[in-house]
């Protein structure tokens, strides 16, 4: 391959299906469930290893930017990273990388490849001789789209029916929605339909082209978002314009220029690919044991087989039972029938109903200076397990209705509290009084662990006014 392609990663959804694990604030795309190990993030941008990649462009939520920038810098991957200020599907994010590519890069002509973050492809050699292919069509102003051979009957997935032959492809002869049962029967038994894996090649300036032609509403507002791409840089993430991207229409690549272009060819790609877009999904691509049963964490089953066992913090076990899905976090439990996953968004909607946390984030969440643990609160009163990476250093913050303590129990903490600066130590401990200014620092080479005991008439985190902060968040 001599042509290089510029990947862009899109790693801006939810994944509400892989519910208790994926979370609003720690979507699937950010968690180890890849077959090797890796998050399907990162297994996604090592893929590109073996092929003839610009460095790539990854789209995300801004609320996911911290940590989409720390597991690229786990696998030693850079990335540019342009954030939306909120999710508006496919077609909107596609064009924010061409755009930028064309308008802030100077490279109109790139070629691009279009990944999600969230898929499973465990054939390497495969993905790349199916990309190899779809280069020769993209160099001719195709917009190339990149259908999985089926390998069952599946009604999860859309569908694409190949045309006449072209080069290593096939035109798009047309899209069609997810199938009933007998419908997907039907297109298996013709071989003339391909799943519809999300993924893309063409040039930015041919993409851009047709979106301009076919939804000039979304180009428009997109071109204009983009004017504060060199205005206003935070750290190493590329921001646009809030309140224009908004205004922006939500609509996926498919509806937007795919079903009405003319020039959309498909080549097929059988690499043993997945969406991962449910528990059952996830069970058919794990290594199972001898009872059929995918196991990760601490799990004892007697005389059970056909499930998927998941625990995070506690012993699960299991007896007598067949085909279900038991995930165990820190917060919250699922059991479910492995048939029913698909369903698994009806909880969510109930969480958001009742206006509940658990669909939101986990009781450990992450911070680009570490991560905190809420491992016990009430009406009054919270406390928190606290990890703070070296050289790391929270935000000069204060709070008009808490106060804290801090206990250090590993590590050395620098604490900055009014005017003072001093240093703690194991079993060292300070108070900070309620509206005291402050920071908390680790100056050493180890990380630091402390335990914060906050009390007060409001606990919630948007109880933080900011001063200064290194990572951008005033």
């Amino acid at each position: 391959m001599t042509e290089q392609i510029l990947p862009v990663i899109m790693a801006g959804g939810s994944g509400t299906r892989l519910w208790p694990l994926s979370r609003t604030q720690y979507p699937k795309q950010f968690l180890k469930l890849s077959p090797d190990g890796y998050t399907l993030l990162q297994a996604t941008l090592l893929r590109l290893k073996n092929l003839n990649c610009a460095e790539p462009i990854l789209i995300c939520n801004e609320e996911h930017r911290f940590l989409a920038a720390e597991q690229m810098r786990e696998i030693g991957i850079s990335a540019k990273i342009i954030l939306e200020p909120e999710g508006k599907n496919t077609a909107p994010a596609i064009a924010l990388a061409a755009l930028y590519q064309s308008e802030c890069m100077g490279n109109q002509n790139v070629i691009m490849l279009v990944l999600a973050a969230d898929h499973v492809i465990t054939k390497q050699d495969q993905l790349e001789k199916s990309i190899t292919q779809a280069i020769e069509l993209a160099m001719s102003n195709r917009l190339v789209t990149f259908g999985i051979v089926p390998s069952h009957a599946e009604t999860g997935y859309g569908y694409i029916e190949k045309g006449q032959k072209e080069l290593n492809g096939f035109i798009v002869k047309r899209f069609v929605e997810k199938p009933d049962a007998l419908t997907a029967q039907e297109y298996l038994d013709s071989k003339q339909f391909l799943w519809n894996s999300g993924m893309f090649m063409f040039k930015a300036d041919i993409y851009l082209k047709e979106l301009q032609q076919h939804a000039p509403n979304i180009y428009e507002k997109c071109i204009t978002s983009i004017q504060g791409f060199k205005a206003d840089p935070d750290l190493d993430f590329i921001r646009i314009n809030k309140e224009l991207f908004r205004e922006c229409p939500s609509e996926s690549i498919d509806y937007a220029v795919m079903e009405k272009t003319k020039d959309a060819v498909v080549v097929p790609l059988d690499a043993n690919w997945s969406d991962v877009g449910s528990w059952s999904a996830l069970w058919n691509i794990q290594r199972k044991d001898a009872q059929n049963n995918v196991i990760q964490g601490d799990v004892i089953t007697v005389n059970s087989q056909h499930s998927y066992i998941y625990s995070e913090n506690r012993l699960v076990s299991l007896l007598g039972v067949d085909n279900l899905v038991v995930i165990e976090t820190k917060d919250a439990v699922l059991v479910a029938n492995k048939d029913m996953v698909q369903d698994i968004k009806k909880i969510v909607e109930i969480l958001k109903q009742q206006d509940r946390t658990e669909h939101f984030c986990h009781r450990e969440v992450y911070r680009p200076w570490g991560k905190y643990d809420s491992i016990d609160q009430s009406e009054r009163y919270q406390v928190k397990r606290i990890t703070v990476k070296p050289g790391q250093k929270l935000s000069i913050q204060m709070h008009h209705h808490r106060s804290e303590h801090w206990i250090v129990v590993s590590g050395t903490a620098k604490i900055y509290k009014g005017e003072k600066s001093f240093l703690l130590t194991e079993n060292q401990s300070t108070y900070i009084p309620l509206g005291e200014i402050h920071a908390l620092e680790n100056p050493g080479k180890v990380v630091l662990e402390l335990i914060e005991v906050q009390s007060g008439s409001y606990l919630g985190e948007d109880d933080i006014v900011r001063f200064d902060d290194i990572y951008g968040r005033v």
